[in-house]
């Protein structure tokens, strides 16, 4: 099968968010599985000499863009049996932050020609084109029109997934003509018009010839009002073609048997060395050294729907168990300023390092004994299956992927691999936090078999490529 991923934000290429683990790994494991997949994505600014290096000019053309014609130049690197089409024009991506910028509308709307139009001038036959989030919606609507005009596409389906429906690509009418070069039907036959504006993600959900999300339980979640930001109607009106498939991690990438990241590696048949790192983990937070009372670990993006009111709310009831607590993260000024506040009350028990570190992040997966993510929402998440990989067991609210990944403790049977709550609620969530802890103090059996469950889950992206496979099987008719 021929594959072509489009998306904005590729790792290790270029990354601010998950959507870029995806398209570094998804693309690789369906490779790995005899596949012809290729990637295109901008060739931002911050993309590094290291990488311009390694590769080759193809050809430049210029892409049909209302009623512009701008440059469009393609390069191209292979590696890890998948290629990757960087389009290159310095107007639209020659610029540090690559969101954020007053004409992103036009910016992706180019990137958008650049993938329909790219596949005529390379003479490749896609199959599936598998597009991902706002910026590139477009690629549904304009292969829906262009599909039978273009022979290297005439039997090209489209795939759309949905990483987070908070960011839909809203935008006012003034765009559709001038800047995406598309008629005033699209709005008077209602594929793009929401409220008086354009909405990029909305025409993709409708265009596209199926939809995914990231877990099983996000697809159920847009249903609703809550969750879908407004596109709960456009969501339910096309739930025949949507589907949730889990995002998997690198579990090359973290695996402590061989991360040399750790102060020392480990496995579920021999954790010792996790006491190692928990040991230093305790020294570079500026907690007390003590490998007897729990560490609960927190990387996060310090905002409200990642449920951070609970826990500035919960500090006082958590640090009464006895246990430990280390926040890394950057965000909201009053949580980062509630979380300062509480090292300086809890010295030796509470640390805030309010920064971005993946070093200090690795030390966290691999040396706390518990991991906190209490979200309101969470489309899929990788943070939980990073720390369960690492004996790390999350404690999560049950929404999206969190519900999805995480299967809550049965004092019963021994069987889980991590700590739940349901409610978007402190006392639900400091009850499930103390179960936790009680389970560390008093039952260390019952808490390393919970150790090795979560360490030998399957999140590999070989599990999640087949179940794509599967969706790309059924829009080819293959």
């Amino acid at each position: 099968m021929n594959i072509l991923f489009a998306s904005s934000e590729v790792a290790p290429f270029i990354k601010t968010g998950g959507l870029a683990d995806v398209a570094g790994s998804l693309p690789q494991a369906l490779a790995r599985q005899g596949h012809d997949v290729r990637v295109i994505l901008p060739l931002y600014e911050r993309i590094g000499q290291d990488w311009r290096d390694q590769m080759t000019y193809l050809q430049n053309f210029n892409v049909h863009l209302g009623w512009r014609t701008p440059y469009c130049g393609i390069f191209e690197l292979k590696r890890d049996g998948v290629t990757y089409y960087f389009v290159d024009n310095e107007y639209y991506f020659k610029r540090y932050d690559i969101y954020g910028h007053f004409d992103d509308a036009e910016r992706f709307a180019f990137f958008s020609r650049a993938v329909i139009e790219t596949p005529g001038h390379l003479d490749f036959w896609p199959d599936v084109i598998h597009c991902n989030d706002w910026q590139t919606a477009l690629v549904p609507i304009y292969l829906l029109r262009e599909r039978n005009l273009v022979p290297e596409l005439k039997g090209a389906k489209s795939v759309y997934t949905i990483h987070n429906i908070e960011y839909q690509g809203r935008y006012g009418k003034d765009v559709l003509e001038n800047v995406f070069g598309l008629d005033k039907s699209y709005c008077h036959e209602g594929m793009l018009a929401y409220y008086d504006d354009i909405n990029l993600m909305k025409g993709a959900i409708i265009a596209a010839d199926y939809v995914t999300t990231v877990s099983p339980s996000y697809a159920e979640e847009l249903r609703y009002d809550f969750y879908a930001h407004g596109l709960a109607g456009v969501v339910s009106a096309n739930a025949h073609k949507i589907r949730g498939i889990l995002n998997g991690i690198d579990v090359d990438r973290y695996d402590p048997r061989h991360d040399q990241r750790l102060p020392k590696t480990f496995s579920e048949k021999q954790l010792a060395g996790k006491k190692q790192c928990k040991a230093a983990l305790q020294e570079m937070s500026g907690l007390e050294v003590n490998p007897n009372v729990p560490v609960i670990g927190c990387v996060s993006r310090l905002v409200s729907h990642k449920g951070f009111d609970l826990v500035v709310d919960a500090v006082g009831d958590i640090m009464a168990t006895g246990a430990q607590m280390v926040v890394l993260g950057t965000g909201d000024w009053k949580y980062e300023e509630a979380f300062r506040s509480f090292a300086w009350q809890y010295p030796g028990q509470f640390s805030a390092q309010i920064m971005y570190s993946d070093a200090f992040s690795t030390a966290i997966y691999g040396g706390a004994d518990l991991f906190l993510m209490p979200s309101v929402a969470e489309p899929c998440g990788l943070s939980q299956m990073i720390a369960m990989r690492y004996g790390t067991l999350p404690v999560v609210r049950e929404t999206g992927g969190l519900r999805d990944s995480v299967q809550p403790y049965n004092q019963y049977t021994g069987e889980g691999t991590g700590f739940t709550f349901a409610n978007v609620d402190k006392g639900d969530m400091v009850w499930v936090l103390r179960q936790a802890v009680d389970l560390f103090y008093n039952d260390p059996k019952a808490w390393k078999q919970l150790q090795k469950n979560a360490m030998t889950a399957d999140f590999s992206w070989a599990r999640s490529a087949g179940d794509y496979l599967e969706v790309y099987g059924w829009v080819t008719g293959g």
